[in-house]
């Protein structure tokens, strides 16, 4: 026979098993290497906070390695080539290069940026839009024990169809925080990025270590919503990848738009959805409801 306080034994257990389905939420600050002052703010931050450093910034080593230290997860920030003409990075992959040229680049970027553990891409519309430029990158970051973090630049990015064959994961960001600098458009971003987890489990967002995003950074991780859970990427690399809804199929004769992280990207406005009920809210209004039925009343009683 149970007892009420079986039952509400029970569904505290079922309370937990929904905290701990928690949305996973990854942040990743871009372009470590040339700023430490900001940088050092970053890393004051949690440690599930994760850094992409720019292996030729005149800071990249120590940065790397102080993020390590501090318990922060290290990516390599490899520069490619962008659709738009703007001033480049050295050593940017460019998809007409050789594969021992690019063989070379990574193998620097990796002495330069101790302790990653994986690689997401500077710019690079137009490098990770061709497949033939990332096969040759993911057959040289087969050799490495490190996973590919797609930044998403450009729609058709062909990362993950030339990881295939290979031991390379391949995972996707969903979110940009600061393409406005604007502190309300970065809180906007933040939120979606949270309502993002919240709906598909998890999602990774990308900022840069600009005053304003470490200002909303620093107001808001302390505030996150008892259904996420601040995780690194390296966390995510079994997560079945969630792509948006399908999007209005382009014109035939328009190029797909890059991504410029210099200047503001348009977002598009789509309905709201109607806001999910985090699990552990959920389980408690069930308990409640158990927990005031006549049969457990009845139950009770008769103890």
């Amino acid at each position: 026979m149970f007892s009420v306080k079986k039952i509400a034994a029970a569904l505290g257990g079922l309370l937990l098993l929904g905290s701990a389905n928690a949305g996973k939420l990854a942040i990743v600050i871009d372009d470590f290497g040339y700023r430490p002052q900001q940088e050092n703010q970053v890393l004051q931050m949690p440690n599930a906070i994760s850094v992409a450093v720019l292996p030729t910034a005149p800071h990249a080593h120590e940065m790397a390695t102080k993020a390590h230290q501090r318990g922060h997860e290290v990516l390599i920030h490899l520069p490619m080539a962008p659709l738009s003409k703007q001033p480049l990075e050295r050593d940017t992959l460019q998809p007409e290069m050789g594969q021992e040229e690019i063989a070379r680049i990574i193998r620097n970027a990796v002495a330069n940026v101790p302790y990653a553990v994986g690689m997401n891409n500077h710019m690079g519309s137009k490098m990770t839009s061709s497949l033939p430029g990332m096969l040759k990158v993911m057959q040289v970051l087969d050799h490495y024990n490190l996973y590919f973090l797609d930044s998403m630049t450009i729609g058709n990015s062909q990362a993950t169809r030339a990881a295939a064959g290979t031991q390379v994961k391949v995972i996707k960001r969903r979110v940009f925080l600061d393409d406005n600098q604007n502190e309300a458009e970065i809180r906007k971003q933040f939120n979606r990025a949270v309502h993002l987890a919240q709906r598909n489990g998890s999602a990774i967002a990308i900022g840069h270590p600009h005053p304003t995003t470490v200002r909303v950074l620093q107001q808001m991780l302390p505030a996150l919503p008892a259904d996420i859970t601040l995780v690194r990427p390296s966390q995510l690399l079994n997560e079945p990848q969630r792509d948006g809804p399908a999007a209005v199929p382009a014109q035939p004769t328009s190029p797909p738009k890059p991504h410029n992280p210099f200047r503001g990207l348009a977002v598009c406005q789509t309905p709201q959805p109607v806001p999910p009920v985090p699990a552990t809210r959920a389980l408690s209004v069930i308990a409640d409801s158990v927990q005031q039925s006549a049969l457990v009343q009845k139950i009770g009683s008769l103890f």
